[in-house]
């Protein structure tokens, strides 16, 4: 895969860096661009950058969903994610 242009600050993206997949309820940490549902998940709480409005927590996610942003933190409550860097 070659490189893809990101909708985050205009940085160019390189899908090698990779993805964290997250199976447990420990926060996990690093950067992120998108999670995507492998199996039903709620997400207890997660970190975004520049994001504004409510907390981010008890976010239901439907298994195939995903959700983008700079996420700095994820935690789940139950489910699988995965969690592609940035």
């Amino acid at each position: 895969m070659g490189q893809v242009i990101s909708p985050f600050a205009g940085a160019d993206m390189d899908y090698s860096i990779g993805f964290e997949y997250i199976s447990d309820t420990s926060a996990h940490t690093g950067r992120f661009y998108k999670l995507v549902a492998l199996a039903d998940a709620v997400i207890a709480s997660a970190v975004v950058q520049n994001a504004t409005g409510n907390s981010f927590t008890s976010v239901p996610l439907n298994a195939g969903d995903d959700i983008e942003g700079v996420f700095t933190s994820v935690t789940l409550a139950s489910g699988k994610v995965v969690a592609y860097k940035i």
